[in-house]
C-alpha cells in the first residue's frame, strides 16, 4: 500500500536561516522556492537521496514543545556514513553536538544536534 516517505515537512522561525541551514551547512539540494503571497509564506522544496524536506515559513508560528518530549514527530535523522567530518563541519559553524552514542541494537554510532528551532536532528552513521 505505502511504497516510500515522499517529504517531511518543517516549520521554521526565520526562513533565511534555516534555509542557509540546511541547503548551505547540510548540503540538502534546493528543488524549487516559492513565496505564497496569500499565506505571507516561504516554502522551499529540497532534497536528500530520494527524499523531500519542505522548508516552510509562517508569521508567528506557535514553538515545538521538547522538553518534556510531547507526542508528535520526536526528531528527523540523516545518514551518515562517517560522524567524524559532518560533526567537524557542523562544530565548526558553531552547531553544538551532543557526544557520540552508540545503538545497543546495532552497534552503529549516532549523536544529536538541533536545527536554528531547536528542531532535534540526529546524525546515524550507516556506512
Amino acid at each position: 500500500m505505502l511504497n516510500a516517505i515522499h517529504h517531511v515537512a518543517l516549520i521554521c522561525t526565520d526562513y533565511d536561516r534555516s534555509r542557509r541551514f540546511y541547503v548551505e551547512l547540510l548540503g540538502l539540494d534546493l528543488i524549487r522556492e516559492v513565496y505564497r503571497e496569500e499565506r505571507q509564506s516561504w516554502k522551499a522544496d529540497l532534497r536528500i537521496g530520494s527524499v523531500q524536506l519542505e522548508l516552510f515559513s509562517f508569521p508567528s508560528p506557535a514553538m515545538r514543545l521538547s522538553h518534556p518530549e510531547a507526542t508528535g514527530l520526536r526528531h528527523l535523522a540523516f545518514a551518515v556514513a562517517n560522524l567524524d567530518p559532518v560533526i567537524m563541519r557542523l562544530e565548526a559553524a558553531g552547531v553544538a553536538v551532543e557526544p557520540i552514542r552508540i545503538d545497543p541494537y546495532t552497534d552503529q554510532r549516532f549523536t544529536f544536534f538541533s536545527d536554528p528551532d531547536g528542531l532535534p536532528l540526529e546524525l546515524y552513521e550507516a556506512p
